[in-house]
């Protein structure tokens, strides 16, 4: 493994991971890879989908005490259809004094009642990304994604109730048509670069490097983008990782049983276009809870808008100076874990 700090500082901000897994930005925290273990299972339908989900349920269950991570959406409200009564679940809450942000415990609770299950609340608070970030970062070997803290604490809570499994609905909306927006509409390769990309490393760093295999590889012949395999694999690697790394870091096992499965046939893109995303999963929710309207996507809640309201950027010298001004709170954390990491390595 080859250190790069330009390479992988720029590829982090890019895309939220370091996509050549040859480089890394020290040796002395190697890059974390995590080699799935589980082949992942051709989908050609909802029923095959269901049957698949419930099948991975049943043996996980088997021989493990595990817990559920029940948010307000429907990928984990149909797992949680398939667990034992008075199972754990946890749901993220994160405060702000003082400001009212994105609540899913109200829906998770209403899941959590129809099946039977013993919802747990996890506040989230500022103060557990200051202190659990750098644990986070040097297992990584790298700036981590905001979600990983909200896991890793919950993954903490898990172990002290003598969880051996913790189970997310991850990569659900990558593999399954779930991310309306940019599925919208289609993409040629310049006008995609600029809407996946995180933030573009020259907005922020002096030195930079562009990395643009992941989306040569997913443009044809006419220009265009293949978004759906692009998210199946490049959103999907960067993502599952974020996952595994913070209940590894924490001990415990991570279980994503939509990660292990592909969509075996085309995305109807139409449908989705039409305000049917994740029309196999949507079918699956309707027989569960037939008595349940779908609710609107919601990211994992993390208020970075409020807390990075004023913060004023960061002060290592690899960074433009006022390089966060105009950015988005979660392009600032970006930044933000970034920075935190380079100074890591610093010391």
């Amino acid at each position: 493994m080859n250190e790069d700090i330009k390479y992988c500082a720029s590829s982090f901000l890019m895309y939220r991971t370091i996509i050549d897994k040859n480089k890394c930005f020290t040796k002395k925290f190697p890059l974390y890879k995590y080699e799935g273990k589980y082949p992942r299972i051709p989908i050609n339908n909802s029923l095959e989908l269901y049957d698949t989900l419930k099948q991975q349920m049943e043996e996980i269950i088997k021989d493990k005490k595990v817990a559920l991570a029940l948010s307000g959406g429907i990928d984990s409200a149909i797992l949680a259809k398939m667990l034992p009564e008075n199972t754990i679940t946890y749901t993220f809450k994160c405060v702000v004094p003082g400001k009212e942000v994105t609540d899913e415990t109200t829906r998770a609770k209403v899941y959590a009642e129809q099946c039977g299950l013993n919802n747990k609340v996890i506040e989230i608070y500022w103060d557990d990304f200051e202190k659990y970030s750098p644990i986070l970062m040097k297992h990584k070997g790298a700036p981590i994604h905001s979600i990983e803290v909200q896991i890793y604490k919950a993954a903490l809570q898990a172990k002290e109730d003598g969880i051996d499994v913790l189970i997310f609905g991850e990569s659900a909306d990558c593999l399954y048509g779930g991310l309306s927006n940019v599925l919208s509409r289609d993409w040629t390769y310049g006008d995609f670069i600029e809407r996946y990309s995180y933030i573009m490393p020259y907005k922020v760093l002096k030195n930079f490097q562009l990395e643009l295999e992941p989306f040569k590889n997913y443009t044809t012949n006419d220009g265009m983008v293949d978004v759906h395999k692009f998210y199946s694999n490049i959103f999907y690697d960067e993502s599952t990782n974020s996952y595994y790394n913070a209940c590894h870091t924490a001990g415990i096992e991570c279980f994503m049983p939509y990660a292990n499965t592909f969509m075996n046939v085309p995305l109807d893109y139409q449908r989705v276009r039409e305000g049917e995303n994740k029309y196999f999963i949507r079918e699956i929710f309707k027989k569960l809870y037939p008595y349940l309207e779908i609710p609107q996507k919601t990211p994992m809640p993390r208020p970075m808008n409020e807390w990075f309201k004023d913060w004023n950027g960061p002060k290592n010298e690899m960074f433009w100076e006022n390089c966060a001004k105009d950015m988005t709170g979660d392009q600032k954390w970006l930044i933000w874990s970034l920075n935190k990491f380079l100074d890591i390595i610093k010391k």
